[in-house]
């Protein structure tokens, strides 16, 4: 028997996503490479980077365009519980300072080039009309899910809804993943647990900057929302006792950017929660998907290892916002740019080995 939130997804219904396996796309894609005027391998990792975004966007000449870095905020119940250092008021200063140009997310779209939005999905603050969020607001907030769940399956499959009606509205073809929301590490550390059935032990860091004492304390209430929400096991139902609305939105906003074929970027350890629930409802969701770094919540390196995925940086972020997304965007450009412009050994004149 489907679930009351498997009923209420019907519509819109989860995106069917096709293989991109395209073996002759692939071989000419190869050959390109190999044929450009350097030693077979040399240019390391960017190799597969150029062969990846080639397989995305369908194309031996591929072009980034129009990108768009998304930043999804909500507040989360849990963390009335002390799950983060910083009081809840943060999540809609932060939205407000994402606007004003002074995050680190706005600095950085601003030197690349990256379209921002700022999209309220649960924030417990009611922004003018005229202040630039996107409001796509569910609820003021989840409940928190210590006490159960933290979200209803109609507010969760609301959530997805809107994440996929907000993509479809965005022009370009690359969707950079960024979040705010105090206690989201939470939910990413349950949703990671629950999802792949390690001890929360195992998911649980330092997040915004807890000590030892505060993993601690955070560990045993996290066992306790597992507990209370032991009978959401499958990933739907997972992310609406488990997640965030913030979470949930940006899951659906993956899935209608795999399904447009867009090349999803994705930032630190929350993101990569949303992205994970997606790939469980659509497994080809991964093949669309450039990991940006491994962060240095202890966790992240786990959950990437769960979707096979190959970060291109390791710095040690742990900020979020979208900003390790931001930071490797460079590196797609000029993937791009190496496949498209760099001569062949033919077409320079240039003695092949």
């Amino acid at each position: 028997m489907p679930s009351d939130i498997e009923r209420l997804l019907t519509l819109p219904a989860v995106p069917a996503l096709p293989d991109l396996h395209d073996a002759a796309l692939q071989a000419r894609l190869r050959r390109a490479i190999d044929g450009k005027t350097k030693p077979l391998g040399a240019l390391g990792e960017v190799e597969a980077l150029m062969l990846r975004l080639g397989l995305i966007l369908g194309s031996e000449a591929p072009a980034l365009a129009a990108p768009q870095l998304v930043i999804y905020a909500a507040d989360h119940g849990i963390a009335t519980q002390g799950v983060s250092p910083y009081p809840a008021d943060v999540t809609w200063q932060m939205v407000h300072n994402f606007l004003a140009g002074g995050a680190a997310a706005s600095v950085l779209a601003r030197q690349h080039g990256l379209a921002l939005t700022v999209v309220d999905c649960g924030v417990r603050h009611d922004f003018a009309p005229d202040s630039g969020v996107l409001i796509h607001k569910v609820a003021r907030g989840t409940a928190d899910c210590t006490q159960g769940p933290a979200m209803s399956a109609a507010q969760c499959a609301e959530a997805i809804s809107n994440g996929m009606a907000l993509v479809r509205a965005l022009p370009g073809n690359a969707l950079l993943l960024g979040e705010m929301g105090i206690g989201n590490t939470s939910a990413a550390a349950l949703l990671l647990a629950r999802l792949s059935g390690a001890d929360i032990e195992q998911c649980t860091g330092a997040g915004s900057g807890l000590d030892a004492a505060g993993i601690a304390r955070n560990t045993a209430l996290l066992r306790r929302a597992l507990r209370v929400n032991a009978a959401a096991r499958e990933p739907l139902d997972a992310l609406a006792a488990l997640g965030g609305l913030e979470i949930a939105t940006m899951c659906g906003s993956v899935l209608q950017a795999a399904a447009e074929r867009r090349v999803i970027v994705v930032d630190g350890f929350i993101t990569s929660a949303a992205v994970l629930v997606a790939s469980r409802l659509a497994p080809h969701v991964l093949q669309r998907c450039v990991f940006a770094h491994c962060g240095s919540e202890r966790a992240h390196a786990l959950m990437l290892a769960l979707m096979g995925a190959q970060p291109l940086l390791r710095l040690g972020l742990r900020l979020g916002e979208g900003s390790g997304a931001a930071l490797a965007w460079p590196l797609l450009q000029s993937a791009c740019a190496l496949l498209r412009e760099m001569a062949s050994f033919e077409s320079a004149g240039v003695s092949n080995r």
